[in-house]
């Protein structure tokens, strides 16, 4: 009996040591991204694939600080590390970015907020100038993939059949599309494809107009219509402008003058 009892205590205290000395082994072990690898195949390839600056300026244990079942959480918080802008305080990162792949952004259901949060200039721009793009959800027009910029042309018939998807940006801004805006350079063809009677009786006029860029007179913004005094100034005598001060009531329009 006693022989036995101490072939078992024997082996209880080696037992004891063998578990004294893995625990111990494990808290003075260190793990590297090498050993992640060897169990984790699809989020070092991710990383390696797309992780951005997740592959470049942070490392595996720079993020997940320990390992179940010593820690029995160490999956992070996105907020612990970024910071700076409303976006970064939304919950539920993880909707949207795949840590692994944080550029490549899932866009499921009718999001907005999220959106704007992080896309300060088109908030603006939205806010600032009501229409109806204002009523759609981002992700009706940026659908399926993040960064995707769709044709004006899938949902707006053209002004004319001439016009091109590259065309609609000379006036129009997506996120503010009935503020109209162009350039000294802007072409008559693109006013004449909104404004088809003003080009009709331009271009039947023998006078000098007709030569005329549309927005030559018409400046800074669109419907602006301008003093023909501000070209012409005051040709006529002084009596005569007095007694006529509309330029009209003499020579129509300018699209159509009659001299």
């Amino acid at each position: 009996m006693k022989k036995g009892l101490g072939c078992k205590l024997l082996v209880l205290c080696g037992l004891s040591l063998l578990l004294f000395a893995g625990n111990a082994l494990a808290q003075d072990s260190t793990l590297s991204s090498s050993d992640c690898v060897k169990c984790h195949d699809k989020e070092p390839a991710d990383i390696a694939a797309a992780g951005a600056k997740h592959q470049t300026a942070v490392s595996c244990q720079d993020c997940h600080i320990g390992h179940p079942p010593q820690v029995a959480d160490n999956v992070p918080e996105c907020s612990m590390c970024h910071e700076g802008k409303p976006h970064y305080e939304l919950p539920e990162c993880m909707g949207c970015h795949n840590p692994h792949r944080p550029l490549e952004i899932a866009l499921t259901g009718d999001m907005t907020a999220p959106c704007l949060s992080c896309h300060d200039s088109q908030k603006a721009q939205l806010d600032a100038n009501p229409s109806k793009h204002t009523l759609l959800a981002c992700s009706f027009c940026h659908a399926d993939q993040h960064g995707v910029i769709p044709e004006c042309v899938k949902c707006h018939e053209p002004h004319s059949a001439q016009q091109t998807q590259a065309d609609c940006g000379i006036c129009h801004k997506a996120h503010m599309p009935a503020t109209v805006t162009y350039g000294a350079e802007t072409a008559n063809a693109h006013c004449a494809a909104c404004h088809q009677t003003a080009n009709q009786l331009l271009m039947a006029s023998p006078y000098k107009h007709k030569d005329v860029a549309c927005v030559t007179c018409h400046t800074e913004q669109h419907k602006m219509v301008p003093a023909c005094t501000d070209c012409h100034g005051t040709p006529h005598a002084g009596g005569i402008h007095e007694k006529f001060p509309n330029c009209g009531d003499c020579h129509s329009i300018a699209h159509d003058l009659n001299k």
